[in-house]
């Protein structure tokens, strides 16, 4: 849709209005299209498919809000911009909280009709273009009602579909619970590689013993308890893909092996000496920065062979406008397998869930929804969330300024990743201080599981005595 080429619908019962806006529309290039009430104007809607609707809030029989309603069941993408009096807020107030896209008071100014028009075509435009980039993706892949409808999430689609037809390794880099493994499913679904197999593996719950055995297979006899053949990952995965999650919890000997195969297109068994072709795509999930990691942790060349293309997920607290979705989400779900009725969430609560931070991201979040409607009776209040921030006299104290490094001369990227790093670090240490060393309550109380807080503990060296 090209802005100037647009079609706006404008509806008001008043034919002088009418005409004065058509004027003024079309002198901007657009094309007009013109009803005199609400029926007339989603007979129109039906008929015309209009790129953005203009109305007039007050009219007989339907009025404007009705007409909004009315559209999003036709159209929910429509952006409809209602014209009010000016002295009518709460009709305002009512329009926006319906979904108007936008509202102009009576007598309106030119340039801000104009401007608002302009906008809508704008938000239609960026809708059509996801939608379209969506139905290119396999009729199975359900990532936005999956995550959302943010622009953040739009434009990880459009990544997705960037690189789903290739056969491209990737790597999915986002924090615990942002949804690494619907991306990685999204990828494979769209690929050439759909008609063949999806086989994951998480790398950080398997011991380095069994990792090779997983990845490879083994011969039979070749180490105690193999007491036959077994098929590794890799050969599973043969004509299809391979999704490696938590690649960063490898040791550095799997990942030599990781290497080696990856680079050779050939596995070996485990006690075995014949070679075995394999034709597979890699996708490796991280909720590190491998890039910056240090060698010694993560080989930089099995790093570089991964990289053909890299997905970053934002977490949750960047795109805030997927929560009260989320929410709703999940709280339907919930409401259907405990047989409850909650209406909704009050506006303190969604609040509340709007501006947290969520460390655990949108699994945190399914969680917290899902305690909250077994817990209300009618309506979720901030009183049924369990969500305890950290407190500020706490936060002020763990990072005081003179810990900081010195940021003279240095990149503003590099200077945050090295402060987040020594500020996560300080919160581990304290927190698990707190708790004796126990590191279940740890995780508890920073809304963590159990196998993250285990890494990073690990990874940052941090040792205290507990259970």
């Amino acid at each position: 849709m090209d802005l100037k080429t647009a079609k706006i619908l404008i509806v008001d019962d008043e034919p002088d209005i009418c005409r004065l806006l058509c004027r003024l529309v079309e002198s901007e290039g657009y094309t007009t299209i013109t009803a005199h009430d609400g029926k007339e104007a989603l007979e129109k809607i039906r008929q015309y498919t209009p790129d953005v609707v203009l109305s007039d809030l007050k009219m007989p029989h339907m009025n404007g809000l009705e007409v909004l309603n009315k559209s999003k069941g036709i159209d929910p993408d429509l952006p409809v911009i209602l014209i009010t009096a000016f002295a009518d807020v709460h009709g305002a107030v009512e329009a926006m909280r319906l979904g108007a896209h936008d509202y102009l008071s009576k007598p309106f100014d030119h340039n801000e009709v104009v401007r608002v028009l302009q906008r809508a075509c704008q938000e239609r435009r960026l809708k059509n273009k996801i939608k379209q980039l969506s139905l290119q993706l396999d009729q199975r892949v359900h990532l936005r009602k999956l995550m959302g409808h943010s622009e953040q999430v739009g434009d990880l689609l459009m990544q997705i579909n960037r690189v789903a037809k290739s056969d491209f390794s990737v790597i999915i880099q986002g924090e615990t619970g942002s949804g690494k493994e619907l991306v990685s499913t999204a990828i494979y679904q769209a690929s050439n590689r759909s008609h063949g197999p999806f086989i994951a593996l998480d790398c950080g719950a398997i011991t380095e013993t069994l990792l090779e055995s997983e990845l490879f297979g083994h011969e039979k006899g070749s180490f105690t308890g193999a007491m036959q053949q077994k098929m590794g990952k890799f050969e599973a995965a043969n004509d299809g893909t391979l999704f490696l999650d938590e690649i960063f919890n490898m040791s550095m000997g799997s990942q030599a092996k990781l290497l080696r195969a990856l680079q050779e297109r050939r596995i070996y068994r485990v006690g075995g000496t014949t070679p075995i072709p394999v034709n597979v795509r890699i996708l490796a999930a991280t909720n590190r920065d491998l890039e910056t990691c240090s060698p010694d942790v993560f080989r930089k060349d099995l790093f570089f062979r991964l990289n053909d293309f890299i997905i970053r997920i934002p977490p949750l607290r960047e795109r805030p406008d997927d929560i009260p979705y989320l929410s709703k989400r999940f709280l339907d779900s919930t409401n259907v397998m405990l047989q409850k009725n909650i209406k909704g969430f009050s506006s303190d609560a969604m609040n509340r869930l709007i501006t947290y931070q969520w460390p655990g991201n949108v699994r945190q979040l399914k969680s917290t929804v899902r305690r909250a409607v077994l817990m209300a009776d009618e309506e979720i209040t901030e009183k049924h969330l369990d969500l305890n921030d950290m407190p500020q006299q706490e936060m002020a104290g763990i990072m005081p300024e003179q810990d900081l490094p010195s940021w003279e001369g240095r990149p503003l990227k590099e200077i945050i990743k090295q402060n987040t790093s020594i500020l996560e670090k300080k919160i581990l240490t304290k927190i698990l201080q707190q708790v004796g060393g126990n590191k279940a309550k740890a995780a508890r109380r920073l809304k963590i599981d159990y196998k993250t807080i285990h890494t990073k503990l690990k990874n940052y060296g941090i040792s205290i005595n507990g259970d």
